[in-house]
């Protein structure tokens, strides 16, 4: 296949790998979307080993926001202007990572032989984290704000690190515990920028949570084609890869209404429940 002269990748692995060090959040959008075009036009080879970059160990990003680790983050309120921004902030740069994670599975597991339609959904997946963090931007900038203008978490890495070796344990750390607790958080969160009279920030965080259920869906019926690929019950594999590679906690209350209609019976996550005393 002769790729396009201006095209800055060979294949879609090599363009997973450019887009997850890319620095710039508005060119690592910009790019997200050209290779999924290119991917899902059929224009676009999984890979080609010889030309392929490898994946970054962590992903570009760019001098501002800093990045702190978790305990030194200061602690954020949805009172007032200056708590609306700070959470506006804090969910775009969950989904700049989020962004970055799905490019990452894409890229780091070409290798392990999944059919044509996994790397189809988590294109799609990737495409709609861009759009997440774009939204949340211009809600930023109508706000008088502009991502960069806050610290951030500099923990959201550490399941890609935790996981990398491992697809199966990527599936079910990032969508099916992290994103997954974004089912749990959101409604709550829409229904207080409601109540201050933002609705078109809740809004945006409506159209996250709708595109969030399709996202836990996929990761678990990828989960379950991998268990049932290696002859093992889904429900304990789970429980197993979660202990061994999630170093939080699983707290309820759970929406169990969105996760089961992600296809995340409580079967998964029920038995791994830690309950607060």
């Amino acid at each position: 296949m002769t790729e396009p002269a201006a095209r800055p990748y060979a294949s879609l692995r090599d363009a997973a790998a450019l887009i997850v060090g890319t620095a710039d959040p508005v060119e690592k959008a910009r790019l997200t979307a050209l290779a999924r075009e290119a991917w899902m036009g059929r224009t676009l080879s999984l890979t080609r080993p010889t030309l392929d970059r490898a994946m970054p160990n962590r992903p570009g990003r760019p001098p501002r926001p800093e990045l702190l680790p978790p305990r030194a983050m200061p602690r954020r309120s949805l009172g007032g202007a200056k708590g609306r921004i700070a959470f506006l902030h804090a969910i775009a740069h969950i989904e700049l990572n989020a962004m970055d994670l799905a490019w990452d599975i894409v890229g780091r597991f070409a290798g392990e032989g999944m059919p044509r339609s996994f790397f189809d959904q988590w294109t799609r997946v990737a495409s709609e984290e861009a759009l997440h963090f774009g939204l949340l931007c211009d809600r930023l900038a109508e706000h008088g704000a502009a991502y960069g203008d806050l610290p951030a978490h500099d923990g959201l890495w550490q399941a890609a690190e935790a996981t990398g070796g491992d697809l199966a344990a990527r599936l079910a750390v990032v969508p099916l515990v992290l994103e997954a607790r974004g089912l749990d958080v959101t409604p709550s969160m829409i229904a207080t920028f409601e109540e201050m009279g933002d609705e078109e920030s809740a809004a945006v965080l409506k159209r996250i949570y709708e595109d969030e259920k399709g996202h836990v869906y996929v990761g678990a019926a990828w989960f379950r084609y991998l268990c049932d690929r290696a002859g093992q019950r889904a429900e304990p594999a789970f429980h197993r890869l979660v202990r061994t590679h999630f170093r939080g906690a699983l707290k309820p209350p759970f929406n169990d209404r969105a996760r089961s209609a992600a296809c995340l019976t409580p079967g998964f996550y029920r038995p791994l429940e830690v309950v607060r005393t």
